[in-house]
Parts: structure tokens; C-alpha cells; sequence
């Protein structure tokens, strides 16, 4: 079952700025998915859409079941936008309990709720100090309480990691993890790349208003995947199934070639390594590899004159 289902979606402002021109995704129930592109490709826009603060210029689809722009929805949806501000003389423990307060989840189960969504996001020692004592990490980590206070079914995260230092990002990641193992579909704007390659099960590209790429990042880099073997002493090349497979000698490391073989089952790169071995090299590393999500990112919204494609377009 699709949490989220969108076709074509448009949102042009003042008649002029086509921030959406056909947008399509579908997120999966129970599913870490990303959401990704450059400046200004009309990723919040589109979140914005979904959380019913923008009216789209036009759109089909389903946001829990329910058609896109239908607030009664948002009962069941958590929201984290990016640049959330909360109340400075409130402590992080007040900021969850007023947000479940705005979001009607009544007083007996906010309390209970509230203490335990602390707990999740490792608040709970912090929970009586003001949010002006808190670092960027433990702000966000008060924030993506709030986004769960009303147990939603999709929770909505806008930047959850930006500004936050390695050690507050590896524990955002980790909760991320813990509330799809709760069943709950998580959709996540952000541009750190490692960050969503990490945890996200797909992912879709937008750029220039439209979606460019969609799937999980093993299916987006299938032709990619490729065996990587570094030798010593090897052949300048190895003659496999017809073809010669050429080796790269490394710059600063002398005497030593990689060849890499295009498969991604490690039976068909056992050739190589016979032929390495029987060409009296020394096998230093085999080692699986695939383009990165960042490399993807960047092949697909660079045009052919190698230049940044744009995010929004104007007509």
C-alpha cells in the first residue's frame, strides 16, 4: 500500500514561476524514502503541497488514502519543517506537550506520550532545560519528538540533519531507523546525500520541477555495479569471455593495477582473479562497488554542456 501517491503536480506562483512542473512519487507504507534535488527544484514546494500549506495549481493522487489537500488528513501526519522556531522560555519537555496540545491529543495520553518520545530520541535526561541551553542536535531532536507526538502513520522531516555535527547526525539516522521499525513511513527532504544513502529504502530525484529519477538506490545504479580488484604484478590487461579487461595502475601506490569487472555477481568476477592468480599476481583487495548516491545526483541533473541544471523554471 502507498503512504504517499502523486502524479503529476504542478504549482505555478503569480502565473509566471513554475516551481512544479509534473511531479510523480510514490512512497511506500512502512518505507524511509528521500526526497532529493538541487536549490530551488520545488522539494519544499512539494511538501508544502502534502502538509496542505500550498495549494497545488494542479495534482492527482493520495496522501494516506485520502486526496491530495484534504487537512483532515494531517491527524495522522507528523511534520518537522526545516526551519522550526519554538518558544524560548519553554523547556524541551513543554515544547512536546504544547505540540501535542495543538495537535488535540488529549492530556492523559500526551503526558505518558510525551515521556516516552523523550526517551526515544535520548532528550530525556535534557527534558526540564529551556530549548535556548540546546545545541542544533538536541533542537532536532526535539523537533522529531513533536513530529511524533500525535503517533502519526507519516511522519514528514525537512532537513532532519542539517547544521547538525557527525555524532548528532549518526543519531538521527539510528532514530530514523527506529520509527520505520514502528511501522511508520518517513519521507525525508535533505540535501546530505551520505545521510540519506544510509537509511533512505528509495529514493526520487527532482529537478527543474519534474522527477527525473525514482527507486531504491541499488535499482538507480544497476549499471554501475562492478568488481574492483587491485594486484601486484599483474598483466596490463586480462583477456575475459571474449573481451580485455584493461588495468588501471594507481598513481601512488606503484606496482599495483585495479581491473574492475561490470557485474555485480561475484561468481563473474571469479575469472579475473584466476587469471590474476595464474599470472603469477598477488590479489591485495576485491572489493564490490557501485556509483554512490552522489554521484547519481549528479549525473542526473547535470545537462550536456556539464553544467548545473537549474531548480526552478520560468517559461
Amino acid at each position: 500500500m502507498l503512504a504517499l501517491d502523486l502524479h503529476d503536480v504542478t504549482k505555478t506562483y503569480r502565473g509566471r514561476v513554475q516551481a512544479l512542473r509534473g511531479v510523480s512519487i510514490s512512497v511506500r507504507e512502512g518505507e524511509i524514502f528521500g526526497l532529493l534535488g538541487p536549490n530551488g527544484a520545488g522539494k519544499s514546494t512539494l511538501v508544502k503541497i502534502v502538509m496542505t500549506v500550498v495549494r497545488p495549481t494542479s495534482a492527482r493522487g493520495t496522501v494516506l488514502g485520502a486526496p491530495v489537500g484534504t487537512q483532515d488528513v494531517l491527524e495522522r501526519v507528523g511534520y518537522l519543517p526545516e526551519h522550526h522556531r519554538f518558544p524560548p522560555y519553554l523547556t524541551g519537555r513543554q515544547v512536546v506537550d504544547f505540540f501535542g496540545a495543538l495537535c488535540k491529543v488529549p492530556r492523559a495520553v500526551r503526558r505518558p506520550r510525551t515521556d516516552a518520545l523523550l526517551g526515544l530520541v535520548g532528550m530525556r535526561d535534557w527534558a526540564d532545560r529551556r530549548v535556548t541551553t540546546y545545541s542544533k542536535g538536541m533542537q532536532q531532536r526535539i523537533g522529531i519528538a513533536t513530529a511524533l507526538i500525535n503517533d502519526p502513520r507519516l511522519v514528514v522531516l525537512d532537513e532532519p540533519t542539517d547544521g547538525v555535527d557527525p555524532v548528532g547526525r549518526r543519531e538521527i539516522r539510528d532514530m530514523l531507523l527506529r520509527i520505520r521499525a514502528e511501522g511508520r513511513t518517513v519521507l525525508v527532504n535533505s540535501h546530505l546525500l551520505s545521510e540519506v544513502e544510509m537509511v533512505a529504502d528509495r529514493v526520487a530525484i527532482i529537478s527543474k520541477g519534474t522527477t527525473i529519477a525514482q527507486g531504491s538506490i541499488d535499482e538507480l545504479t544497476r549499471d554501475s555495479h562492478r568488481f574492483e580488484i587491485e594486484a601486484s604484478g599483474g598483466p596490463e590487461s586480462l583477456p575475459l569471455a571474449g573481451s580485455m579487461v584493461a588495468g588501471r595502475e594507481s598513481p601512488d601506490r606503484p606496482g599495483l593495477r585495479t581491473y574492475v569487472v561490470p557485474t555485480r555477481e561475484a561468481a563473474d568476477a571469479q575469472p579475473a582473479i584466476d587469471a590474476l592468480r595464474a599470472a603469477g599476481a598477488v590479489i591485495v583487495r576485491v572489493e564490490r562497488a557501485r556509483e554512490t548516491l552522489e554521484d547519481l545526483f549528479v549525473r542526473s541533473v547535470v545537462d550536456e554542456h556539464g553544467r548545473s541544471v537549474p531548480g526552478a523554471a520560468r517559461p
